[in-house]
């Protein structure tokens, strides 16, 4: 019987129809914008001006402590400007605009296809290169991974669990990434098994990818210390807590994170990237990002520079629909709806969905029926129907109190409610209250 955890959880229809389609090279735009803060924690500070020259690969932004991360540039060319710019959220934040001027890589980057297999660095080693590229989370958290190969004292890592299952409907960069880069993937797990001094890893993929999981377990048949465990197809199964219970039947209890139970978790995408940070010390400067939508003549996998324009993923996945009537950054049970397309992709960035005016227009919210469909989707267990007056009277207090705090943003409660309550929105907003008055707290101790 396969695996799945066993809270909540709904079923959205998949619309997974580019998990056919190969990663295809987007070709180099004549401008990026890279912003200076792509992660959780503190935003980068540049250390190029405008004038400058730069190599594609090199360090345009150091970051600024322990949770940050630096920032290459993705292309050669001259920095136009180093100023704000509209993020995907609306918001100005600073970033570096580079004018590119062909593509000339900075010096010691391998750029060759040629597996490398032999891990050669200790564990000081592999987790410096990683810091140096600039890995984060490319799950959509984009937390700095540096961060988590650092295990609190006092705790202990006993395994990595992969998360393989992009379970979030029309995504499917993760898939291509496990159908044509299985070897390095597998190498980039062992690198990581390595930094955290851990035998065991397990690597979660939900079975509608049939030939990710077979290409992954011929692959690991030669690391009997490494599993590839196909799991049913649930929603939210790709959340953390989720996917370990899943996998490993433990626990991840509220306020606490996943090395408190033994384990380290991490993206598969953030597998490959670190297999190129260590093995060809290549910093993350590009990732695949899936263009999709009912509408679009070419739906499309594309492995992008970062800085690039979601403009010109949409041009060569055929062009913007006339129907289009919302552009959403991610997928449509998490992403986020764009008010621009003139805006950088991001290291975090796993998707662009273009949805049609019928598919992307809400229905008026009506007064809620009490029949807690909300609540037996939740896979955290929280009361969304609560949740949500809760925040909308801003009693954060009650809120917090209710553990919305512990709110995935998974989107589950808004999906089922019939009377299409905006409950994620609201909750979000709540969440953010309580984040901040925790925060607060902890500052004046």
């Amino acid at each position: 019987m396969l695996k799945t955890f066993p809270k909540g959880g709904v079923h959205p229809p998949e619309n997974k129809f580019t998990s056919g389609k190969p990663i295809e090279v987007l070709p180099l735009p004549a401008m990026v914008t890279i912003p200076l803060s792509q992660h959780i924690g503190a935003p980068s500070t540049a250390r190029v001006k405008a004038g400058d020259t730069v190599k594609t690969g090199q360090v345009i932004a150091d970051s600024t402590g322990f949770v940050s991360a630096n920032v290459h540039s993705s292309v050669s060319g001259k920095v136009k400007k180093v100023d704000a710019f509209p993020d995907a959220s609306g918001y100005r934040r600073m970033a570096v605009q580079i004018a590119v001027e062909g593509d000339e890589w900075e010096d010691g980057i391998d750029t060759s296809e040629v597996l490398k297999t032999e891990i050669t660095g200790n564990t000081e080693e592999i987790t410096g290169k990683i810091t140096a590229a600039g890995i984060v989370g490319l799950g959509g958290a984009t937390f700095p991974a540096h961060v988590k190969l650092s295990v609190p004292p006092g705790k202990k890592a006993e395994m990595i669990v992969i998360n393989g299952v992009e379970c979030e409907p029309y995504l499917t960069c993760d898939h291509r990434l496990m159908l044509e880069k299985g070897p390095e993937i597998i190498v980039g797990i062992r690198i990581l098994m390595k930094a955290l001094n851990v035998n065991r890893a397990i690597a979660g993929v939900e079975n509608n990818k049939p030939d990710a999981i077979a290409n992954l377990q011929k692959y690991a048949a030669a690391y009997p210390e490494i599993e590839i465990c196909p799991l049913k197809v649930k929603y939210p199964q790709g959340g953390e807590k989720q996917l370990i219970k899943a996998v490993t039947g433990r626990e991840v209890p509220s306020g606490k994170i996943p090395v408190d139970v033994g384990v380290v978790p991490f993206n598969i995408a953030t597998v490959f990237a670190v297999y190129e940070a260590v093995q060809k010390n290549k910093p993350l400067l590009e990732r695949v990002v899936t263009v999709t939508g009912k509408g679009l003549s070419r739906p499309s996998n594309f492995r992008v520079r970062i800085g690039t324009s979601v403009n010109s993923l949409i041009e060569a996945a055929g062009g913007m629909p006339e129907t289009t009537g919302k552009i959403v950054s991610g997928g449509p049970m998490m992403g986020k709806a764009l008010g621009s397309t003139d805006i950088p992709t991001t290291k975090g960035c796993s998707g662009i969905l273009l949805m049609d005016d019928r598919e992307a227009r809400r229905k008026p919210a009506r007064t809620c029926i009490r029949c807690a469909k909300c609540v037996s989707v939740c896979p955290m267990g929280l009361e969304p129907f609560l949740l949500m007056p809760l925040a909308e009277q801003q009693w954060y207090d009650r809120a917090e109190a209710e553990r919305a705090a512990d709110c995935i943003e998974c989107g589950s409660c808004s999906y089922t409610c019939p009377s299409t309550r905006p409950l994620l929105d609201y909750i979000r907003l709540g969440k953010a209250a309580v984040l901040k008055n925790i925060r607060a707290r902890a500052m004046a101790k």
